[in-house]
């Protein structure tokens, strides 16, 4: 495995000559895409964020580095061409982002693959992340990768997180009517129309969710529905997770039923996973770029940091 070192020493050494037909990064970046497609044999995309390398640009301009809807256009361009018979696997490293962009990349992913995709997990695939995730047939971690709740954010505010302060409430008020004081400042933040939206988001991703994992990764099982629900309770119950920056191990995703499978069976494999994830990050954390989606034939879509300027 190229390590992180490695990856950044290897990009200072290409000489005049390479450098000249393209950027180093992307060279040696596209070196590890075609290596990784190679030993699988099948058709590869990643789909990564620069928003650990970028924290100060995410509180300036989130939807750079979150999933939404323009990201479809990138997943077309990388698919476009592909031998779709060969599967599809999908190289995840996000902090999660649109609901309703999600369910339409998930849908546009199956339509031409079907439910041959995988989902390999080098680092961080969370909350709309861990939703794709779960949409795939199987999802490969290793012991340094993490999952996390299914948890949609309405404004970057939890909405499970709404709604249980919401029923804290009631009860606390039902049990004591003189803490209604205490409360009135919370509930001025929310309207009754928002919490509506909070139980529908959740509603929403639970059956979203819910529908993938029996048709995706326990198609044909006899128990599909009750290994979906267990999956769906433990990622979904807010009061399990705790929090939506909770991370899910590899452990803790097999006791759930997710179909997982340990990068560390195939070293060879993991070798290859990481050196392309060493790269990927480096070509973030080295240029202007929010996201990236790239397939092993160097077709890119790169996505730059846009920030809203005041009139």
């Amino acid at each position: 495995m190229a390590n992180w070192r490695q990856v950044l020493d290897e990009v200072a050494s290409q000489d005049a000559a390479l450098r000249a037909q393209g950027g180093s990064i992307d060279l040696v970046r596209r070196k590890y895409l075609a290596a990784l497609a190679q030993r699988t044999r099948r058709n590869l995309i990643v789909y990564y964020s620069g928003w650990l390398q970028k924290e100060d640009f995410v509180r300036l301009s989130p939807g750079s580095f979150s999933l939404t809807d323009a990201d479809k256009n990138g997943f077309m361009a990388a698919i476009h061409r592909m031998d779709r018979s060969r599967g599809l696997d999908l190289v995840l490293h996000t902090p999660g982002g649109d609901i309703a962009a999600t369910e339409s990349l998930v849908e546009y992913l199956r339509k031409m693959f079907g439910t041959d995709i995988r989902a390999i997990v080098p680092q961080l695939a969370m909350s709309a992340g861990t939703m794709m995730a779960l949409a795939c047939r199987q999802v490969l971690m290793g012991k340094h990768s993490s999952l996390g709740p299914v948890d949609p954010q309405i404004g970057n505010t939890p909405a499970h997180g709404v709604i249980e302060e919401f029923r804290k409430a009631a009860e606390e008020i039902k049990a004591d009517p003189s803490r209604i004081p205490i409360w009135q400042p919370i509930f001025a933040n929310y309207s009754p129309a928002f919490i509506g939206e909070c139980q529908k988001a959740v509603d929403w991703a639970n059956e979203m969710v819910t529908q993938w994992l029996i048709t995706g990764m326990f198609d044909g099982d006899s128990e599909a529905k009750s290994k979906a629900d267990k999956i769906v309770s433990d990622f979904g119950d807010h009061a399990l997770t705790k929090s939506h920056a909770r991370h899910i191990s590899i452990d803790s995703a097999q006791k759930s039923g997710v179909n997982v499978v340990a990068l560390e069976e195939d070293q060879d494999l993991q070798d290859a996973v990481l050196s392309l994830h060493h790269a990927c990050i480096h070509t973030l954390a080295a240029s202007s770029g929010a996201k990236l989606i790239e397939n092993q034939d160097g077709v890119a879509f790169f996505q730059t940091i846009e920030l809203q300027q005041s009139a």
